[in-house]
């Protein structure tokens, strides 16, 4: 090359002028430096939009909703989030749950600009998430800039200290422009010649990235800048869109574009002489014709950027050597540069040696090999590894002489042996010098008087100096043992692979026959450049590593640095014309070369729209991101892409997100075979599938308000985030890829060129596979120029890609995002639609995988079902001659034809399923050849879409929560009861039942298929293969409008839906309006019941929406249960499945355990207020009904539920509007008040009546009197598991400490109820938890009744003062106060267990019998022999808790809740025991037949499994009395919370939508369990609106 060219070199850099420090320095760039092409940064004219009033015609704004994990990070899915380009700014919304750890004083940062400021990488913008634990957390982000940007959450833990959350990513697509062009098919299907047809118009339009048809040219084939307009003309009539330039600088030395001398200087020889002038890189001229490509023929431009490595004759390589890796810098690289120049040695003296040096067969590979060895061993690269033992013998031998000895102070090593003590220093770090560091020969050593204090420590009975050296010396030898090992490894490695190296290069057929071994044309690549500017110039310094790659290498590692060892072992698959070039970690550590590369990228994203970035996986990534940023302050919407060879999708991703890598390469050569092709078109060109729903069924409608804070309210549509691919550029051939003659054959080149034209995603080609170039050419020697073969015979497919590519370009612009994919033998079949219009294209490829071949194949004939099909153009590719044309200066490819197929009649048939057209591939389509066709839904009904969409709102406004219940959910068996039998949950063929009749059981496995549109699943295969579905959606709602008439018009809405589905849309289309029907249906009901609660639901986040809608999956009517005997009337299910109808549905104890929550939180009054009278009614004996049975007949066995009845009683009159009128409601009695037991229609039923007041007052004044009586039809009619003393119930008030106690060992009269079945095991008739006595939770019951009484007592708002009772033989009045005050007098005495034993005087405790101390007792008095059972630690304590806090000592109370959240909580519920109790058994199993008592037929119902209900009241509790002991507020709601993020997982993610009864230990599933309990939603919607009401 020219001396001049060489002489040329940067000036000198000013480390002030780095980018990031203030300046923007250019070296060297001939011209001033390049600066922003937009005045405002996108991101600050977002700002202004928002900001700025609404415009006329504006639409509705996008906002992306992207869903963190409670960590505040991203799920996996969501590691990668791609969003649009900004066309219109948008909003990304990240939503947090309410009370998740993440939102504990949580601050969102983000390096997105939100300021609209330039980004910086390191710069954060924050937003403080708001601190509300009821509402939605969201922060809306305005988005209108390009780039990839990171985000996460940072949040406060455990004693305060702040936790980042694990980073997000997202990137936002660029903003690509490009000249609009004319159709390329005219109105009757045929293709517009040039000039009519595709042609470039004046305006500018958007592109999308799936636009991008990409051509790659080399410049140097192309002849010089001013002849390249015919290039840019030929490329635009084949239908591409931007042409991708491998690099245009000064080539070095090889002539490859990607060896680049002067990254300044655009190559001389793209410009005729004379031409530049003043210009003297050539910059100008270039953009000037880059302009005309964009302008004239709509031709956007990318370029490689060439960051990991220079040409190795780049002049400024002589000034600025620190640039490369040597072993000056690099000192590790010593011995490998010794190797290598051994290896030049060696190569230039094979004549004299008289070895082969032209290499033609395997022994003569052998014999240079053995000799190169000898030559290799004869370095004594060992000296690198090893430690020299006389020298250090000398140097123990002057240490110990001089004195200087430093004492051993690790592990005792006396009297062990060498190889102990060998052991031992090895594992002391750094105790060797120079280990693993290969920088000198015998640098690895020990400092002197370290050794001598190690050799006196091993050998203590030693003194003689001599010995003791001696004894160091035999150390060393085993210590440099391995390290021989080390060395002798590595060195069979690196001959080994110069072995591999030489076969393939010289020997073997595919590879590259080198020829003649000489100094010029060494044995293998050398791996360093050597520049040596002058004789006496360092080597060590002068002497850079080549660039090149290592198979199956760590990416994020440098091979160039430790611990790689890869120049050393030969690992390098080297480029000898390339220097590797070492930046270091951040600008500072190596400020000219940083300032250099970055001012050389500034000029590249000023000139071109888009990168490539080449050897992208090589690249360090904060090389990468900080030449990206600086390049996306220049041209902000950069287009970026890149090829990866990481191996690893997860890996691949880092590079994508970190760099914002647009689109990753993709190669059609990598398939394989037509099914592995298939497979890829599939995952990188599909799109979506046809019939896709998330689109349509996903999306939410909203009001938004500025995310800036100023402007106005918009019109917002949301759109959840899912996580993304990498998108695809899809190349049919890439540059540096073999031909399809080599791959495949080359009428494959028609069939791949189509089915890539018809992917949806950027696509790319060169020009050689169009034209038919027989073979790769070689970027380095090949001189020859293109030929511009237009659309003449010569020029290959490029007729039929001129068709294809224009309609990629359509397709993509039109929105053709939908497509199918079928393979079939050798034929591939691809098909894209237009998800509005239905229109479509499709192409049918029979590919040519093998030479020689021209038989049709089969393919059976292609049905497309109620669609329509034109013919448009056909083809196959007849070759003249697979002869290589030999021309000296132009590159042709193989003469060929393009034969037309003659148009393809579409038949037009019937069958079972409706009209189809057929097309029957012609009796000679030979592989290679190709069809398309127009499709189009027939019939189409164009308003389908919206027709769905619409009105879903109106048809069930005006339902109340009853009517809901059908819409929404019934569980089979309800449905049976309600339909006589005739409808009940529907099963779907290979999938199963669904749970529910209503839209929440369809919406379970829909919302899997609409998110990831999932059309492969059995529910949509049933869609396709017929309509019952569709029918039955409907037809079980008219069935039921005679009972609840107001079901007609949701049923009226469905059909008319259904109806117009069914009639005009294909069967493969039936899934996407089934789902669009279902889920706007749903998002309409649910709006209907949200609408309908209280203010605390209406704005409450999705957990409590969630759990809100409970309240309509347990309250519905059914035929056969009923709060009335003689109608039936809407009832309270306690659980579903299992407890849904007749006597089994409606249970006292669970009805006013879950009133509270279910309807007084939701707002719902009128339906609690009618379950209160109806149990009001029923009152018999002082107590109500566990079972009601529809009042018909009642069973009165539960001690507690009357203590709920009137807990809720109260509950209702404080919060219910009015609430105090309901104790003045009158009801008339079941039962006459004589407790005489009577038929429902006998004329003493309901011949008595009674206030509510009353009934409070006969329920306190029965208890107060004592309870004694046998129930009614006693005996196994009633019970056949009971043996006759249970049915004997005994309640009495013990005067002396206020408290009731009740029951035997023959029942079990509080919720934990089970009662032994098993004869086989002697459980049969024995209660599992008796509990008689004074339970825990009916005391706090009773204190709170009556605390109640008192204050409305004060107030003269309740028409009693107390009870009479008999105490002490004496009949008298007591008060509500002083029964209050008597058991607030003897609680803690006699339910408190002393933490510690010396307080055991001052409770009624028995020592012996305590199992866990600083706890409250279960239950007071167990009956004789059972006095453990008080002790037992259980989650009963609570409720007394939360309902009569005033009876605990604040501090004793909260530390039992402490305790329990340790011992007790489950991750969905309570423990029903202590884990440490004898009894504890946490999994049942009713099924269980065996011997064991313990567990058979479940007796251990409550002994351990964990029951959700109780969780809530122990929240509730735990709140209020850390308040009350003054801890902080917010620490302790964030605790709590915490404790719900399992529930909230499982509601969201289980398709009954509710919280299970009970689980088996540690959460796990318990089969027997009902799928979702009416008290597990309620008690949890309790405790959440009291902490709502705490924020009030």
């Amino acid at each position: 090359m020219p001396s001049q060219k060489r002489s040329a070199k940067p000036t000198s850099i000013d480390i002030k002028n780095l980018k990031g420090n203030g300046g923007s320095a250019s070296p060297n760039s001939g011209s001033s430096p390049p600066t922003p092409l937009t005045p405002k940064t996108p991101a600050e004219e977002g700002l202004e939009f928002f900001s700025g009033a609404l415009q006329p015609g504006e639409g509705p704004i996008c906002v992306y909703e992207l869903r963190l994990s409670p960590d505040g990070g991203p799920s996996k899915d969501l590691q990668y989030v791609r969003l649009p380009p900004a066309y219109t700014p948008y909003i990304l919304r990240v939503s947090i749950e309410a009370g998740t750890p993440a939102s504990k004083n949580g601050v969102f940062k983000t390096n997105f600009p939100l300021d609209g400021k330039a980004f910086g990488r390191e710069r954060y913008a924050e937003r403080t998430l708001p601190q509300d634990f009821s509402k939605p957390i969201q922060i809306d982000l305005p988005i209108a800039q390009a780039g990839a940007y990171k985000y996460w959450v940072e949040y406060e833990g455990s004693s305060g200290v702040r936790i980042k959350g694990h980073t997000g990513y997202f990137n936002i697509d660029p903003v690509l422009k490009l000249k609009a062009r004319s159709p390329i098919l005219d109105s009757s299907l045929a293709v517009l010649p040039p000039g009519k047809g595709a042609v470039v118009q004046d305006n500018y339009v958007n592109l999308p990235l799936d636009g991008l048809a990409i051509l790659t040219v080399v410049s140097k084939w192309m002849g010089p800048i001013d002849e390249w307009k015919p290039h840019f003309a030929e490329a635009k009539e084949r239908g591409y869109t931007m042409l991708h330039y491998p690099p245009l600088q000064e080539r070095g030395e090889s002539d490859s574009p990607y060896s680049i001398r002067d990254q300044n200087r655009y190559d001389p020889g793209m410009f005729a002489p004379g031409q530049l002038g003043a210009d003297s890189t050539g910059r100008h001229k270039v953009e000037e014709i880059l302009k005309m490509a964009k302008e004239e023929y709509g031709l956007l431009s990318l370029t490689d950027v060439v960051l990991n490595h220079t040409a190795n004759d780049s002049a400024w390589l002589v000034e600025h050597p620190e640039a490369g890796f040597s072993p000056a810098n690099t000192p590790h690289l010593t011995p490998a540069l010794e190797l290598d120049s051994a290896m030049l040695e060696f190569s230039a003296s094979l004549a004299s040696k008289d070895l082969p040096t032209i290499i033609e067969s395997d022994d003569d590979l052998t014999i240079i090999m053995d000799a190169f060895e000898k030559t290799v061993r004869a370095l004594h690269l060992w000296q690198y590894y090893v430690i020299d033992v006389a020298r250090e013998k000398d140097s123990v031998k002057a240490s110990l002489k001089s004195g200087k000895v430093e004492p051993w102070t690790g592990p005792n090593i006396t009297n062990k042996n060498v190889v102990e003590v060998a052991q031992t220093i090895r594992q002391e770090q750094g105790l060797i010098q120079g280990l693993g560091k290969y920088a000198s020969r015998f640098g690895v050593k020990f400092e002197p008087e370290v050794a001598a204090g190690i050799a006196k420590a091993a050998f203590a009975l030693l003194e003689d100096h001599d010995a003791l050296a001696e004894g160091w010396g035999k150390i060393i030898d085993v210590l440099n043992v391995p390290l021989y090992e080390e060395w002798e490894a590595d060195t069979k490695a690196a001959l080994e692979l110069v072995r591999n190296r030489v076969k393939y290069a010289r020997l073997d057929d595919h590879g590259p026959k080198m020829g003649e071994i000489t100094k010029e044309n060494p044995l293998v690549e050398p791996y360093f450049t050597r520049l040596a500017p002058t004789p006496d110039a360092d080597p060590l310094v002068y002497s850079l590593a080549n660039n090149g790659w290592i198979w199956d290498a760590d990416p994020l590692q440098n091979f160039a640095l430790l611990p790689s060892k890869a120049y050393l072992r030969r690992e390098v698959i080297v480029w000898g014309d390339c220097v590797k070039l070492r930046y270091g970690k951040k600008p500072s550590d190596n400020p000219w070369l940083w300032q250099f590369m970055t001012s050389y990228v500034e000029a590249l994203a000023h000139t071109f729209d888009g990168f490539r970035i080449d050897n992208c996986h090589s690249t360090p990534l904060e090389v990468g991101t900080h030449m990206l940023d600086a390049a996306r302050v220049i041209r902000p919407d950069l287009y970026i892409c890149a090829e990866l060879f990481t191996g690893n999708e997860d890996m691949d991703l880092v590079f994508v997100r970190e760099l914002g890598i647009n689109s990753l390469v993709r190669e059609s050569f990598n398939g394989w075979d037509p099914k592995e092709y298939s497979r890829l078109l599939y995952r990188h060109g599909l799109g979506k599938p046809i019939g896709s729903m998330d689109g349509a069924c996903m999306v939410s409608k909203e009001e938004i308000a500025s995310p800036t804070g100023k402007g106005p309210v918009r019109q917002a549509v949301v759109i959840p985030v899912n996580g993304s691919l990498p998108h695809a550029l899809l190349y049919d051939l890439t540059h540096d890829n073999e031909s399809p003659m080599d791959k495949r054959s080359v009428e494959d080149a028609l069939s791949t060129g189509a089915l890539v034209a018809f992917s949806f995603c950027a696509t790319g080609s060169v020009k050689g596979f169009d034209d038919l170039y027989p073979k790769l050419l070689n970027l380095v020697h090949e001189k020859r120029r293109y030929e511009l073969s237009g659309q003449e015979d010569t020029s290959g497919i490029a007729k039929v890609k001129r068709v294809l590519g224009a309609l990629h370009l359509e397709m993509v612009q039109d929105g053709f995002e939908e497509g199918h994919v079928h393979q079939e033998n050798d034929y591939i079949v691809l098909h894209r639609v237009q998800p509005q219009s239905l229109k479509g294209y499709l192409v049918v490829a029979h590919t040519a995988f093998h030479k020689g071949s021209k038989d049709r194949g089969y393919i059976n004939p292609i049905q497309l079902r109620r669609t329509r099909a034109k013919y448009i153009l056909g083809a196959s590719l007849e070759i003249s001659s697979y002869d290589i044309p030999k021309d000296p200066k132009t590159l042709r490819g193989l003469p060929s034809k393009l034969v037309d197929v003659p148009p393809v009649n579409v038949s037009r048939k019937q069958d079972d399923t409706g009209p189809y057209s057929e097309i029957v591939v012609p009796d000679y389509f030979p592989p290679g050849s190709v069809m398309v066709f127009e499709t189009q839904i027939e019939d189409f009904d164009a308003d389908l879409e919206t027709f769905c969409k619409t009105g879903a709102y109106d048809a069930v406004k005006d339902l109340d929560l009853v009517d809901l219940n059908v819409v929404l959910h019934r569980a089979e068996v309800e449905e049976r009861d309600a339909t006589a039998g005739v409808y009940g949950t529907y099963d779907i063929p290979k999938s199963g039942k669904l749970v529910y009749c209503g839209l929440e059981g369809w919406m379970h496995p829909l919302r899997h298929i609409m998110q990831y549109n999932d059309l492969g699943h059995p529910l949509c295969a049933h869609l396709r293969e017929g309509t019952w579905a569709f029918d039955y959606i409907h037809q079980r709602l008219s069935s039921q409008i005679d009972v609840q008439p107001r079901l007609a018009k949701p049923a009226q809405w469905l059909k008319e839906r259904c109806d117009r589905v069914k009639s005009s849309v294909p069967n493969f289309m039936r899934p996407k309006f089934f789902a669009l029907i279902i889920s706007e249906a749903y998002k309409a009901a649910r709006q209907a019941v949200i609408e309908q609660c209280s203010e605390f639901v209406v704005s409450g986040h999705s957990f409590i929406q969630d759990l809100a809608l409970c309240t309509v999956q347990m309250h519905g009517l059914v035929k056969s249960a009923s709060l009335d005997p003689g109608v039936a009337t809407p009832s309270l299910a306690a659980g579903l499945p299992h407890f849904t109808t007749g006597w089994a549905r409606c249970w006292g104890r669970d009805v006013f355990i879950s009133l509270s929550g279910l309807f007084l939180t939701t707002g719902n009054f009128e339906r609690a207020k009618k379950h209160i009278l109806a149990f009001s009614t029923t009152l018999k004996h002082g107590l109500i009904p566990n079972l009601l049975d529809s009042v018909r007949s009642p069973r009165y066995n539960s001690r507690d539920s009357p203590w709920w009845m009137l807990q809720n009683i109260q509950d209702y009159v404080k919060t219910a509007p009015d609430g105090l009128s309901i104790l003045s409601e009158t009801v008339k009695r079941r039962f006459p008040k004589d407790d005489t037991w009577v038929p429902w229609n006998d004329p003493r039923a309901y011949s008595e009546t009674s206030t509510v007041a009353e009934i409070i007052q006969e329920v306190l004044q029965r208890h107060a009197e004592g309870i004694e009586f046998r129930e009614y039809n006693a005996g196994p009619n009633l019970d056949m598991q009971m043996k006759s003393e249970g049915f004997n119930i005994s309640i009495h008030t013990d005067w002396e400490t206020g408290f009731t106690l009740g029951g035997s060992e023959f029942n079990c009269g509080t919720w934990m109820d089970k009662m032994g079945e098993s004869e086989k095991a002697g459980t049969k008739g024995k209660p599992g938890t008796p509990r008689d006595g004074a339970p825990i939770e009916i005391i706090g019951l009773l204190k709170s009744t009556l605390r109640w009484l008192s204050e409305l007592v004060e107030k003269n708002k309740f028409p009693f003062k107390g009870v009479k009772a008999k105490i002490h033989g004496e009949e008298r009045l007591v008060t509500y106060k002083e029964w209050s005050d008597l058991i607030q007098a003897n609680f803690e005495k006699y339910f408190y267990v002393p933490l510690d034993p010396a307080d055991d005087s001052k409770y009624k405790v028995d020592t012996k019998l305590i199992n866990r101390r600083g706890i409250y007792k279960d239950v007071y008095g167990s009956g004789p022999g059972r006095g453990w059972s008080d002790y037992q630690f259980r989650c009963n304590f609570p409720i007394a808790m939360t309902v009569a806090p005033e009876l605990f000592d604040p501090k004793h109370a909260l530390h039992t809740l402490k305790l329990a959240d340790k011992v007790l909580r489950g991750p969905l519920g309570m423990k029903t025991l202590d884990s440490i109790d004898m009894q504890y058994r946490p999994n049942y199993d009713n099924s269980n037949d065996g011997t064991d008592a313990a567990i058979a037929k479940g007796l251990n119902y409550h002994q351990g499994p964990e029951w959700g209900w109780p969780l809530g009241y122990f929240l509730r509790a735990y709140l209020q009395f850390a308040l009350l002991s003054g801890e902080d507020k917010k620490e302790t709601l964030h605790h709590l919370h915490g404790n719900l993020l399992t529930a909230r997982r499982y509601i969201q993610n289980d398709p009954w939508r509710g919280l299970p009864e009970l689980t088996n230990e540690n959460g796990a599933h318990c089969h027997d369990s009902c799928n979702t309990q009416a008290w597990s939603a309620s008690t949890l919607l309790d405790f959440l609106e009291t902490v709502h009401r705490l924020g009030d």
